[in-house]
């Protein structure tokens, strides 16, 4: 065996075990696609409104005990766009937590009851994403917890916003059978409208190289009237803007398109 080949190893059993959770590396997007999720839904009407009039199917992700999460994500599903919950989680920094949040010291019980109670709160809830949480996604008990509940749910989604590189969440996820996917880019980390044009930008990079990409924004003025701007001219640049839902299919079926590439032929596995 060559050097080469005992480094190469090592990447074909994690892929294959279904460790592999990232983007093809190389391979050829023959449709990019992103999601756009927009977060801290529920807050305000004036600013939520104006989110679910963007263009196209850009997802609403909304705080369960927000005073007008009910109204607006019952106006959401009429307006077509898929509904989330924007579920609080604990952080390593320990900032003030919003209503309905799940913590790293509640019981199994604890946690399943606040979970199913912030998913009744949401109308039409299809899928979930973290609010912060960068403590909480970290822990493997606590987010099969989590999976666990969505199960009870069918076709319902987890989204991992990654607030820490140290997360477990999508892969706890996979493991559980749950669709899921990664936040790819913030939008607007930084308010600058420059500099939310450089993230949008990067989101359009992304998809290219790798066929999708998601995007998490908030429903401040100046990311909306960058998405008001730039969303109709997605498909000049080749791109389509798709429901979270039907991304992860596609990526989905990346994923097992490129690992049935790898697995042998039945004649080459026999020799």
């Amino acid at each position: 065996m060559t050097a080469r080949t005992g480094l190469l190893w090592p990447v074909l059993f994690f892929c294959a075990a279904g460790f592999w959770q990232g983007p093809v590396l190389g391979a050829q997007p023959s449709r990019p696609v992103v999601s756009i999720i927009i977060d801290d839904m529920g807050k305000t009407l004036e600013e939520g409104r104006r989110a679910l009039k963007l263009p196209g199917p850009v997802a609403c992700a909304f705080l369960p005990r927000a005073v007008h999460t009910r109204e607006l994500a019952t106006e959401a599903h009429a307006a077509g766009k898929e509904v989330m919950l924007h579920q609080p989680m604990d952080s390593v920094d320990g900032r003030r937590l919003d209503a309905g949040a799940v913590t790293l010291n509640m019981t199994h019980r604890e946690f399943a009851a606040t979970l199913e109670a912030n998913l009744a709160a949401v109308p039409y809830v299809r899928g979930v994403n973290n609010h912060m949480g960068s403590l909480l996604t970290r822990h493997p008990g606590t987010m099969r917890w989590l999976m666990q509940e969505l199960q009870r749910h069918p076709a319902m989604f987890f989204v991992d916003s990654r607030t820490t590189v140290a997360t477990v969440a999508r892969q706890v996820a996979y493991e559980n059978g749950i669709p899921s996917t990664d936040r790819n880019v913030f939008l607007d980390n930084r308010l600058e409208p420059v500099e939310i044009e450089y993230q949008f930008d990067r989101l359009l990079r992304l998809a290219r190289k790798y066929g999708s990409a998601v995007a998490i924004g908030h429903p401040h003025p100046q990311t909306l009237a960058l998405l008001e701007r730039r969303l109709p001219e997605l498909g000049k640049g080749g791109i389509r803007l798709l429901p979270v839902a039907a991304l992860i299919r596609l990526q989905q079926e990346d994923e097992q398109t490129w690992q049935a590439s790898w697995s042998p032929s039945p004649k080459a596995a026999k020799n």
